[in-house]
């Protein structure tokens, strides 16, 4: 007889890692791979996060902390947003998780029921829609485009009927698109009118090239606000992140907490407090996406990638690649096996339309996006030769 599986464990895979995987074999099976595919710096921590790791190795016993963070640590994000965005800041209303990943689970079981109503926007990160279904939440996903930047707007929530939630993203994955002060607070002031829960998520924070990102906690102090160490500071690998709670899911989300992970990696949270004072070094970094940017951006229209999505931050490009004639999975696997290649196919993002587009991470290094296009534009030729090239 067989036995039992939960209904929760069949969410969709989230393909990038599939790819990712794939990629891996042919790179350890000796094939040179351009990685485009994984949001992820190519650059290590800065050098004082690892002096500080070093230094808490030697010094403290690494044992659990309080489920909600070292206090070091939580006092530190708290004068971050009073240094960068001018926010004074409650240090209680701070919680350190593991990568934002342990937040988004977090803030979904401590303000969502199953059968509840959560809205986001299609383009947008798979794991929000694939978590809130294995927690029994439906996911309401908005088709947005570039008439709204491929943001929600509350035009676009209206037509969706009763809401219990708004997950929003700025800079966005997959399209790095952003949402300006007017958009956010507009967002904020639809949501605080309707009793809908606002969950911001700001991970891409710091890394922006038409201007900062701005905060939700500006315009209420009712949201969740999610945020993470892994992209503008560069820790990826630590999983370490944290959340800006509002005082009415301040205790929910610690009883949580200590029963799902007990607590974030200690040795991550000792070594974070040193990458506040590392924005000199991060900065270049942002300095370095913006040259892979501006590469991606010259070299591939001619070669069939047409049209992007407003690649306001993070450090994406959202193509579309309708011109090639098949869909994004299907792109996906031959640029790997035939290019060398590896970049995600707009499914993982967009289920419905996600079949004409291709996310590329210019997180690596100039050199790997020059080879990227030089690979690219060679693979385009091929198909020329054989008749079977897009229409540029």
């Amino acid at each position: 007889m067989a036995l039992k599986r939960a209904t929760r464990g069949s969410v969709p895979p989230f393909i990038v890692m599939d790819v990712m995987r794939a990629a891996n074999e042919r790179a350890a099976a000796g094939e040179d791979i351009v990685h485009l595919e994984v949001g992820q710096p190519a650059t290590p921590a800065p050098r004082a996060v690892l002096d500080a790791a070093a230094a808490a190795m030697e010094r403290d016993p690494l044992g659990y902390t309080d489920a909600t963070g070292i206090r070091e640590l939580r006092f530190r994000i708290a004068r971050h947003y009073r240094e960068r965005y001018g926010i004074d800041l409650d240090p209680a209303r701070i919680v350190v998780t593991t990568g934002s990943s342990g937040g988004f689970i977090l803030a979904f079981l401590a303000a969502f029921d199953p059968g509840d109503r959560v809205a986001l926007a299609d383009p947008g990160y798979p794991a929000y829609r694939n978590i809130l279904s294995a927690l029994g939440v439906e996911a309401v996903c908005i088709a947005t485009g570039p008439e709204t930047r491929f943001q929600p707007t509350p035009a676009l929530l209206d037509a969706e009927g009763r809401l219990d939630g708004l997950i929003v993203a700025s800079p966005a994955n997959p399209t790095g698109t952003m949402l300006d002060r007017d958009a956010l607070a507009s967002l904020a002031g639809y949501c605080a009118e309707r009793g809908i829960r606002l969950i911001s998520d700001e991970i891409y924070h710091g890394i922006a090239y038409e201007g900062p990102a701005d905060t939700a906690l500006r315009f209420t102090d009712r949201a969740v606000v999610i945020n993470s160490f892994s992209k503008y500071f560069s820790m990826t690998g630590w999983r370490i992140g944290w959340m800006v709670v509002p005082e009415d899911l301040g205790r929910a989300v610690e009883c949580l907490a200590q029963n799902l992970f007990i607590s974030s990696p200690t040795l991550a949270q000792h070594a974070a407090i040193a990458a506040f004072d590392c924005a000199a070094e991060l900065d270049r970094n942002v300095a370095r996406y913006a040259e892979n940017r501006a590469i991606l951006l010259a070299g591939l229209p001619p070669i069939g990638f047409a049209r992007f999505a407003p690649a306001d931050g993070a450090f994406y490009l959202y193509a579309d690649v309708g011109a090639f004639g098949i869909d994004s999975r299907e792109l996906s696997r031959r640029l790997l096996g035939e290019a060398g290649v590896a970049v995600a196919p707009g499914l993982d993002f967009d289920r419905r339309r996600g079949g004409g587009y291709v996310r590329l991470s210019f997180a690596g290094s100039q050199q790997d996006m020059r080879e990227a296009v030089a690979r690219l534009e060679s693979w385009v030729a091929g198909k020329a030769r054989s008749g079977t090239a897009p229409a540029t």
